[in-house]
């Protein structure tokens, strides 16, 4: 997979709890998706860039209509660091991701997947070493289940509102959505803080007292 500098940086550099916390600074306090959305493999760190598709919940396909058109639309365009994102109506009832799709998406140099619907063929995907943020573990085809009507588009994936283009940064801890528009700002605060807890540990591990620490630097 290729990693533009930028993105390898973000990746060893910073955490989701770091950026949650800086998100929470600028007024932005909704952008940490909820616990039910966690990695397939607790080891691996997701960034890159939205790519958002909408699933509609449906029950049926339609002669002559393949069900795959903008799924297939959307992953045949992922570019580097590229993460699609899919919103699902109904997120129990499907699962949009699977083995055929991570390797799609791995061999165009995409960052990782999320989705608050299901995944499956999880075995091959963690032998992949691919980042997979999802909201359950089930065999469910999309097809016949659910389709996706817009890529592109503004969505609202397990309650977080994702636009194309924004930051996805996930770990074992969990997964946030920085806004473009809020980026510059977030990622400046997260140097700033990252300096500030090596300062606080560092003094903890002196034995400082966590008062003194946290009046001296005011970070907790």
């Amino acid at each position: 997979m290729t990693v533009t500098p930028r993105m390898a940086e973000l990746r060893e550099s910073l955490f989701s709890a770091l950026l949650s916390d800086c998100l929470d600074q600028v007024g932005l306090r909704r952008q940490a998706m909820p616990s039910r959305i966690r990695p397939l493999d607790e080891s691996q760190i997701l960034v890159g860039r939205a790519r958002t598709g909408a699933y509609m919940e449906v029950y049926h396909v339609e002669d002559g209509v393949n069900p795959y058109d903008l799924e297939i639309a959307l992953i045949d365009s992922l570019m580097p660091d590229e993460v699609p994102v899919f919103a699902c109506s109904n997120p129990a009832r499907v699962a949009p991701w699977g083995e055929l799709l991570s390797t799609a998406a791995q061999v165009r140099g995409a960052a990782g997947a999320v989705m608050d619907g299901c995944v499956r063929d999880i075995k091959a995907i963690r032998e992949m070493g691919f980042p997979v943020f999802h909201g359950g573990i089930a065999p469910l085809d999309s097809k016949g289940r659910a389709r996706v009507m817009a890529i592109d588009v503004p969505v609202e994936c397990a309650g977080v509102m994702v636009e194309s283009g924004d930051l996805i940064f996930g770990d074992a801890d969990g997964l946030v959505v920085v806004p473009q528009a809020a980026e510059e700002e977030v990622l400046r605060l997260a140097a700033e803080k990252l300096r500030g807890e090596k300062d606080t540990l560092a003094a903890l591990r002196s034995g400082t007292s966590l008062r003194e620490v946290f009046e001296r630097y005011g970070i907790l």
